[in-house]
């Protein structure tokens, strides 16, 4: 059962959930740099770690599964949201270049269809980023936030499902190392810095970078034998058929073997 889409917008209008935005935003605008002209989509709830590639990117879609519910974002804008099947996204294959998938893969029903899916919808150069709590993350068991429902992955956990969609991990990185408290979130900076170096295992969240996988089909050569015709004189057919030979054939008697022996 997924996060209903107003809790999820209540978690991040809170401190943690704001803290959390932007330790997340961080390491997806380290990722991908610019987005300029390019085209992204958002997988689950995304919306919050978008903002940027709205400002630049040439087209920004936010799929939200039904299960979860929609909401209209960006709020006093031209809606960019749409509420989807997870596994049957009504979108063009091979669009767009950068996807971002978070609060996707914990509550999904087949999250190797899901990837799936999104590898059907991204360029052949195009690259994803999937956010998913961490197994051994503090956060796991915060069930007032949603990093705490769902499946934990562990980075070797989500780099067999993301082959399994085949798709190509490309990278990875830790993030969220505040402890899941609201208290907390004003120090969610030092947390950061602090934990990247001595506790990088206990982060909250896992980030992986994928690609799609596509082989280059090259033209294998094959020897044929050249036919060669020697140079010759062209003769003039005969006007009809030519006239045909009659020949006696004579047959020789057969001689039987007497059945008997002579004395």
């Amino acid at each position: 059962m997924r996060r209903d889409v107003l809790d999820l917008r209540a978690f991040y209008a809170a401190p943690l959930g704001r803290a959390a935005r932007t330790m997340l935003t961080r390491k997806v605008d380290e990722a991908w740099g610019d987005t300029r002209d390019l085209d992204v989509l958002g997988v689950g709830y995304a919306t919050p770690f978008l903002d940027k590639a709205r400002t630049n990117a040439r087209r920004v879609v936010a799929a939200m599964p039904a299960q979860q519910g929609v909401e209209v974002w960006p709020h006093g804008h031209r809606n960019q949201a749409c509420l989807v099947e997870e596994t049957s996204l009504p979108l063009p294959n091979a669009m767009f270049d950068r996807v971002l998938a978070v609060h996707a893969l914990e509550e999904a029903d087949d999250p190797a269809a899901l990837l799936a899916e999104i590898g059907r919808v991204m360029a052949p150069t195009g690259r994803l980023i999937v956010a998913v709590s961490s197994r051994d993350g503090v956060w796991t068991g915060a069930e007032g936030t949603p990093f705490g429902h769902g499946r934990p992955y562990s980075r070797s956990q989500l780099e067999s499902l993301i082959r399994e969609a085949e798709l190509e991990p490309a990278g990875w990185t830790r993030a969220l190392y505040v402890p899941p408290v609201n208290a907390m979130a004003g120090w969610a900076e030092g947390f950061e810095q602090v934990g990247a170096r001595l506790w990088p295992r206990f982060a909250g969240v896992i980030l992986m970078e994928a690609i799609k996988q596509t082989f280059a089909v090259k033209p294998r050569g094959h020897r044929a034998r050249a036919r060669v015709f020697a140079p010759g004189v062209l003769l003039p057919s005969p006007a009809g058929p030519a006239p045909v030979r009659h020949t006696e054939r004579h047959s020789a008697p057969v001689h039987q073997a007497p059945s008997g022996r002579e004395d």
